[in-house]
Formats: structure tokens, sequence, C-alpha cells
């Protein structure tokens, strides 16, 4: 299993940020971010989810709630999602029916390959 540091960690580097740069947008010391990403001290709720925005990635991810990384990992992915969500619930579901639609249709085209 795949620990909270460990997930940091790898989120961290995906976003191209240093333990000292994290630290910097976090108010801290890299030290503890080294610690974070050692497993050998966990964050507040409020840093985890600081942390989260900062390396483009969820809490739930980082605490092992779920796998998905990959379309929270993009980070032009995440803006359009972060978009849709603000957005008005009957424009909201217009997106996301249109959208459903265009993964049907792709699904079944290579579903014939």
């Amino acid at each position: 299993m795949t620990t909270f540091g460990k997930k940091l960690r790898e989120c961290r580097e995906a976003a191209g940020l240093s333990q000292r740069e994290l630290a910097k947008l976090l108010n801290t010391s890299y030290s503890v971010v080294g610690k974070y990403e050692r497993d050998e001290m966990t964050p507040s709720v409020e840093a985890a989810k600081k942390i989260a925005k900062l390396v483009n990635t969820t809490v739930g991810y980082l605490l092992g709630e779920t796998n998905e990384t990959n379309v929270l990992k993009d980070p032009d992915m995440l803006r359009r999602l972060n978009q849709i969500s603000e957005l008005p619930e009957e424009d909201k579901h217009c997106i996301l029916y249109t959208l459903d639609g265009l993964l049907q249709n792709v699904k079944a085209k290579q579903a014939f390959r």
C-alpha cells in the first residue's frame, strides 16, 4: 500500500516542485515537507487540503481513498473540471450529458476496432 508520504512525493515531483518550493508555498520549512514524505509527521486537515491543491491532486488520493490520479494530475483537466463545477446546475447537467454522449461514442468506436 502506498503511503501518504509516498503519494505526496510523487505528486510534488509531478508538479515540478522541490521540497523547498512546496514548503515556501505552505509557509513551513522544507524539513516539515520531508517529514510528511517520510511519514514521520501527518499534516493537519487544512494543510493536507492546501498541499493537495498545490500538487494538483485531491486529499482523497493522498489519503488512499481513491487511485484516480491521471485526470487530477493534469492541470488542464483539473481546471476544466473546476470550471464545470462552478457552473449553474442546469449548465453542468448539459455539459456532463454531452460529455457522456461523446465518451459513449469513443467507446463504441474502440469496441469495433
